[in-house]
């Protein structure tokens, strides 16, 4: 497919591989999407639309498709072990209307917008991934783990927290990654096992569960702390889910029926809370976009609105440099860094203490709201 523009590549149909491809396509590069899963990697929590990307949606033509599927989160209580609310906050009334600058949405829902934006315009590859990347002058040529090879004016890492694309042209994750003490596992239950609209959060020191129901479903979170990371393999489910039974197993409340729901669940996704924090997130033809170059941690909450912010502006500075890659990329560095580094800072102060707060006397003071931002 020839350009007037160049060809590009994004590694990832995630959202932020999803929206990069848009924007590019839209500034006229003929896009390839590469993704390593046999198709769009379904699963995790709702994902918020805050401010500014808000406006990015509706830039992409995607905001009343947003809206008419926008949850409405309206309570989150904070239990104790007898299941009695000590704490309410409550984040929409009944007769309230649902704001206009955060739009909640099930992840797979906008995953599923986003790929019907680009399918059309763009050429998605399933069940293959960039194995190599060189640069000859100036120009990426990439050899694929199924085998072929191509060359591109510019590569678009958006493979997540674990990037390949990062790890090939940019060094080892141990570089970049910061571990944040905590683990957590996310699961989805195909039915509601609280009232619609309300999210539940039961804590132990160092241990968290958290329930979040929408729709006729429940997302079913636990987290817990450690002072050092531990051995497990990545492609074990199995493993995965033995420990967090074996960390939750005497955390009370209702956690064995829901460790028994999350052993039957049809999904189930673990990893550490961590952060990526890099210098720059280019070099040469190649730049990273969302949790590949920033990621802040779930604890952060605004993984959805980077990944879209992120590729926006990537967009905006390559319009306003013409495609000239190293101005463009310094821009789009220089105008999103001052944000990821301050939801960076907050997710550390903040978001760890609200989830997992480390001890009893912590736990009581944010539930009875005691110094609590929230």
């Amino acid at each position: 497919m020839q350009s007037a523009r160049g060809s590009a590549l994004v590694s990832g149909a995630s959202l932020s591989g999803l929206a990069t491809g848009f924007w590019l396509h839209r500034l006229g590069y003929a896009v390839t999407i590469v993704e390593a899963a046999p198709d769009l990697r379904r699963g995790g929590t709702a994902v918020n639309i805050q401010d500014e990307c808000v406006d990015v949606v509706r830039r992409m033509g995607l905001l009343d498709d947003v809206r008419r599927h926008q949850l409405s989160l309206r309570r989150w209580e904070f239990k104790n072990a007898d299941d009695v609310t000590e704490r309410t906050i409550v984040v929409r009334g009944d007769d309230d209307s649902p704001p206009e600058r955060d739009v909640e949405i099930e992840r797979d829902v906008l995953l599923d917008l986003l790929f019907g934006a680009v399918e059309e315009d763009v050429d998605v590859v399933f069940g293959d991934s960039v194995a190599a990347l060189n640069v000859v002058d100036g120009r990426a040529q990439v050899t694929f783990a199924r085998g072929g090879t191509a060359t591109y004016d510019v590569v678009i890492g958006c493979d997540g927290m674990h990037s390949g694309i990062r790890r090939l042209c940019f060094g080892p994750e141990a570089r970049y990654s910061h571990f944040m003490g905590r683990y957590y596992s996310v699961s989805i239950v195909d039915e509601l096992l609280i009232e619609r609209g309300t999210m539940h959060m039961f804590n132990v020191p160092g241990r968290a569960v958290m329930l979040n129901a929408y729709q006729d479903k429940t997302d079913v979170i636990f987290v817990f702390a450690t002072d050092d990371k531990i051995a497990y393999d990545r492609r074990d489910q199995r493993q995965q889910q033995r420990v967090i039974a074996e960390r939750f197993a005497d955390a009370g409340w209702r956690t064995a029926e829901l460790l028994a729901a999350v052993d039957a669940a049809p999904n189930f996704y673990f990893d550490e809370l961590a952060q990526i924090r890099m210098p720059s997130w280019s070099t040469g033809p190649v730049a990273l976009v969302g949790d590949a170059g920033y990621c802040a941690s779930p604890a952060a909450g605004q993984g959805g609105s980077l990944a879209l912010g992120g590729a926006a502006a990537l967009a905006t500075a390559l319009e306003e440099h013409d495609g000239q890659l190293e101005p463009a990329f310094r821009a789009y560095e220089g105008r999103l860094r001052p944000l990821i580094e301050r939801v960076q800072e907050e997710a550390t102060r903040f978001g760890l203490d609200m989830l997992v707060p480390m001890t009893e006397e912590a736990i009581r003071a944010r539930n009875d709201g005691v110094g609590s931002p929230f």
